[in-house]
Formats: C-alpha cells, sequence, structure tokens
C-alpha cells in the first residue's frame, strides 16, 4: 500500500557538470522503503550510494549538482516543493543521516552535549535546559557516561565520536535514518557493539533506516532489504533471502565471490576483473557489461527491470533468454537437489550430515 511507505523515490537522476564533462552519477533510481524496514545499499566506491542519500536531504551542492527527479516523497510529503525553511525542518526530524567519517561529523569547538541538544532545540518545542538534559540522556542512551556531555570531540576516540553522531541522529527520533558506512573506521570490536547499538534503538523508535554499505556482513547483521547499486542504478533488489541465497545479477554475484570462505580458508578469492566505469563516459546499455564474465552482444541495450518473484527484481538483460543461470545460482540449484535427494534416502534409513546452505559454502 502507498501510505505503507515511509519513502518513496521514482527515477532519481544525478549530475555534476563540472569544466571536464559531466559526471553522472545517479542514472534513473527507484527506491521505496516501508515503515520500518531496513534496507541496505550496496556496491563499490563510485556506485552512486552516498549520492542518492544527500540528494534525499536535497544537500548535493549546486552548482555543480543537478538533481532531477520524478518525485522524492517522504512519509507523503514532497521533498521536492519543500522551501528551505520547510527541509531546515525535516532535516534531523523527519529525516537524520549518520555521516560516513565521526571524526570530521562533528564540530570541534562545541561540547558534544552542545551539539546534541542543537539539534533538540531547534526541532522539539523545548527550552534550552530541557534540550540539554535530554542530550545527556541521549548520551547515556548511546553507552556514554552523561558527566561527559562537557567535553569537546578531541577527548572522544572514534568509536566514541561515532556514537556521538548516532545520538545527534536518533535525538529527535527520525522517521527515516540514513547510515553512510557509520562502521568503516572503526575495529571490529567497536564496529559490533556500534551495529547492536544501532539496532536496539532503531526497535525502540520504531525507525526506517538505509545503511549505506560495501560490507555484506553488515548488510546480512541489520537489514531487511537489499539493493545492489552499480554505475548509478539499482540493479539488483530484494529481501535479504532473495539477494543472499537467490542471487541473480552477475555483479552480486561477483561481490560474493569476493568474501573468504570460512569453511575453506586455503581457496582463493575470485575478485571482480576490470574497475568501475567512468561516470564522465558510462558504457551503452548495461554498465557492468565490460567486466561481466556473461556479456554478450545484447548487454549494449536497454536494460529493464525483470521481476523474479514479488519481492525480488533484477535489471540484466540476459534473463530474457530462456536457461539462463549464473555460476552461484546453478550451485545452490545443484545443492538443493542432492538435499532433496539424500532426504529422500533418510526416509529410507540413511542418515545425511549436510544442509543446503553448507554445501553451497564448500562449494564456493
Amino acid at each position: 500500500m502507498e501510505n505503507d511507505l515511509i519513502l518513496d523515490v521514482r527515477d532519481l537522476v544525478v549530475r555534476f557538470e563540472t569544466d571536464d564533462g559531466v559526471v553522472r552519477a545517479v542514472n534513473g533510481l527507484d527506491l521505496s522503503i516501508k515503515r520500518g524496514r531496513a534496507i541496505g545499499l550496496v556496491g563499490e566506491t563510485g556506485a552512486g550510494k552516498t549520492t542518492t542519500a544527500l540528494s534525499l536531504l536535497r544537500l548535493v551542492p549546486d552548482p555543480p549538482g543537478v538533481v532531477e527527479c520524478e518525485k522524492i516523497e517522504l512519509d507523503g510529503k514532497d521533498v521536492l516543493a519543500m522551501s528551505v525553511s520547510e527541509l531546515e525542518e525535516v532535516r534531523g526530524k523527519d529525516i537524520s543521516m549518520i555521516f560516513q567519517d565521526p571524526m570530521t561529523a562533528l564540530n570541534p569547538v562545541f561540547t558534544v552535549g552542545e551539539q546534541i541538544a542543537e539539534s533538540i532545540f531547534l526541532h522539539e518545542n523545548v527550552s534550552r535546559q530541557e534540550a540539554d538534559k535530554r542530550a545527556v540522556e541521549m548520551l547515556e542512551l548511546v553507552g556514554i557516561p552523561g558527566d561527559r556531555a562537557g567535553e569537546y570531540p578531541h577527548q572522544f576516540s572514534g568509536g566514541m565520536k561515532q556514537r556521538v553522531v548516532i545520538a545527534i541522529a536518533l535525538a529527535c527520533h527520525p522517521k527515516l535514518l540514513i547510515a553512510d558506512e557509520p562502521t568503516t573506521a572503526l575495529d571490529v570490536t567497536i564496529q559490533a557493539q556500534v551495529l547492536d547499538l544501532m539496532r536496539r534503538l532503531r526497535e525502540q523508535y520504531k525507525t526506517s533506516l538505509i545503511m549505506i554499505t560495501h560490507d555484506l556482513g553488515i548488510v546480512a547483521e541489520i537489514c531487511d532489504d537489499v539493493a545492489v547499486m552499480y554505475g548509478g542504478k539499482i540493479i539488483e533488489r530484494g529481501t535479504l533471502e532473495d539477494i543472499f541465497n537467490h542471487t541473480r545479477h552477475p555483479y552480486t554475484e561477483g561481490l560474493f565471490n569476493s568474501i573468504p570462505n570460512i569453511h575453506d580458508r586455503k581457496a582463493r578469492l575470485t575478485p571482480i576483473s576490470g574497475l568501475m566505469p567512468d561516470p564522465t563516459n558510462l558504457p551503452p546499455g548495461c554498465a557492468f557489461a565490460p567486466r561481466c564474465p556473461y556479456a554478450v552482444a545484447g548487454c549494449g541495450g536497454p536494460q529493464e527491470e525483470i521481476a523474479v518473484s514479488d519481492t525480488h527484481f533484477v535489471r540484466c538483460s540476459r534473463y530474457k533468454e530462456e536457461g539462463f543461470i549464473i555460476r552461484r545460482r546453478a550451485a545452490e540449484t545443484a545443492s538443493m537437489s542432492i538435499q532433496e535427494g539424500k532426504e529422500s534416502d533418510n526416509a529410507g534409513g540413511g542418515s545425511w550430515p549436510h544442509s543446503a546452505k553448507s554445501l553451497q559454502a564448500e562449494g564456493e
């Protein structure tokens, strides 16, 4: 249902017009998020993930940035039609963003308590004293002692700065939270703590989430849905189960093949050959075709989105061919067939100790 959507974006195009040429960062992107859901926006550096997020907040610098879109609706409100003052009311209140680098996201001349309180004071009908009190509560909520509210950002570690940034973003209980690689600068222990914190706070405030990352492990940990970006477009989208266990696009397959196999630590990785395309000179048709092991002549034509199921969609013209299947999907199908055969044997008294998923992992 339409009113079930917290965000609805249609045909988003973002380009940067410079003296050296036109950089086509986002090229016809559709994105919708249901209330309370978390979606992972996945892809290599340069795919257009951060530019997409900034365009939702209308923070793309103009000039040189040019944003064109059929519609951007946040909780039924037309973001494109908002005035500057209306946007200022929405940012931080209805939609918040955790920026990529916590080291530069905080102002070094204000205390962390002041920076959290500022957001509360601007968007909530409270006094300065009440805002300060709630800022202390937010600090404690993210695991930082409240008596440190009077300290400055340089007195905090990287992980604690990230917690402060999360506290600022969630201070006014936004309907939609955009997290732009919030754990990139953190070690794995702090990373796990931050992800657990975000999950708990999201459940507490019923906040929808866009998690921008290149780490599929983080997506598996915190997201309900996944959208894979390449060349400024979403080339595969679906539920977590769809993308992880029923992969369709060759690029998504390449991302999974680049992950170490925990069942065979000696196995060599299979990286995606080549580099991301130059956004000033994108290839016609499928932008991934020059790097794709399945590419044929027809990949240079229009790439329409094809429905695999009610929740799973892929943008690859090869699926118009009967019988086309990628190797990851073929391995999954073979594993399922073997599993079904062994389960049949079990009915006759045999035994089968492996699951289909473990077979797939071992086969990779």
